[in-house]
């Protein structure tokens, strides 16, 4: 099948392609990771199921800024867009971390038969209709800021819109489980977010954080002086400066154990830029990494440093095309690390 019909990004996807055969990747390994668009992956994963549900939200209007759309609920407080490319790019996101996790959703070891489980800002909304089709008896609620998951979901599972960082309410029916992943640059106060998670998890049940340690680097210092990785640097500074957290993957560890969790069990991947690792597995991590940053390096930027750091749009796509040009260089090997850190409330109530 042609790339241009399996996603609307085709052009992109036949130049990554041949970056892909450059690294070693057949034609059977591409095929496979081609993801398919969004549409046919929402038939897929929602209306196999003969009963579904519409999402209840209130239909907001997104405002519009340089070409890109952005949340209307408390607006300004995620500074990443929300339209179908971004959708598509946290989509690629999923299938990247599952390869990551060799197939699996999750970690923790929550059993067989989960009742209440929460998917912290969902996103696309992916990560929970899979939770909710593998546990079909399972009550699965996602929240975001932004309304915008599928409209036809598993009757077990409930999108809403919420402030990650407001006060929880959930308290006086707690959860088996809080899965939260990817969260840099949309949190400001972690610690406070996983004591809210604690409170709000039953006694033996389980979180799992799993996130980024946004710096560009390499082992073989081949990133060293490319505009990545200075645009790397310019743009987590800004995040910084604005109270952003771009970096948590390290710190959840320490975060989960100062708030009460036991049984952590951190694990930290390296993730490839590009396909260009030895194996299999890495090469196909690589090649999902190299989609989803191609479709947010320049996104991810814009209006943290437009809004912020008063540059120009221009200015910011002319360093996300050089960005993505030595993101195409098979000689230059960068890597992100990812963390994912599963806890257990231990918390036992006492008269």
């Amino acid at each position: 099948m042609p790339a241009s019909e399996t996603s609307p990004t085709g052009q992109a996807l036949e130049i990554d392609k041949e970056i892909a055969e450059k690294n070693g990747c057949n034609d059977e390994m591409w095929i496979s990771l081609v993801l398919m668009p969004k549409p046919a992956r929402i038939f897929l994963n929602c209306c196999r199921s003969i009963n579904t549900s519409s999402i209840e939200t209130e239909a907001l209007e997104d405002p519009k800024e340089n070409g890109r759309s952005y949340h209307a609920y408390r607006e300004g407080r995620y500074l990443l867009p929300n339209d179908d490319t971004e959708l598509q790019r946290l989509d690629i996101h999923h299938a990247m971390m599952v390869t990551a996790l060799d197939g699996e959703l999750y970690l923790a070891p929550i059993g067989n038969a989960p009742r209440r489980v929460l998917d912290l800002c969902t996103g696309s909304g992916i990560w929970a209709m899979e939770f909710a089709d593998k546990f079909p008896d399972c009550e699965v609620s996602g929240n975001d800021l932004s309304p915008t998951q599928p409209k036809l979901v598993p009757p077990n599972l409930h999108f809403f819109i919420d402030d990650a960082e407001a006060d929880w309410v959930y308290e006086d029916k707690p959860f088996d489980f809080i899965h939260a992943r990817y969260l840099s640059g949309a949190i400001r106060d972690f610690p406070r977010l996983i004591r809210q998670a604690f409170n709000c998890t039953r006694s033996g049940g389980w979180v799992q954080f799993a996130d980024w340690d946004s710096v560009l680097y390499s082992d073989d210092k081949s990133t060293e002086g490319t505009a990545f990785e200075s645009f790397n640097r310019i743009t987590l500074t800004a995040f910084a400066k604005a109270g952003f957290n771009m970096s948590p993957g390290p710190s959840l560890e320490q975060w989960l154990t100062e708030t009460g969790f036991i049984n952590i069990k951190a694990k930290k991947f390296k993730l490839p830029f590009a396909p260009w690792g030895k194996d299999r597995k890495d090469k196909r991590l690589g090649i999902n990494n190299f989609h989803q940053i191609d479709l947010g390096i320049e996104s991810t930027a814009m209006a943290i440093l437009t809004r912020y750091e008063n540059w120009s749009p221009q200015d910011v796509q002319i360093m996300a095309a050089k960005s993505r040009h030595d993101a195409r260089n098979p000689d230059i090997h960068g890597v992100f690390d990812f963390f994912r850190d599963p806890g257990e409330n231990n918390f036992v109530l006492k008269s």
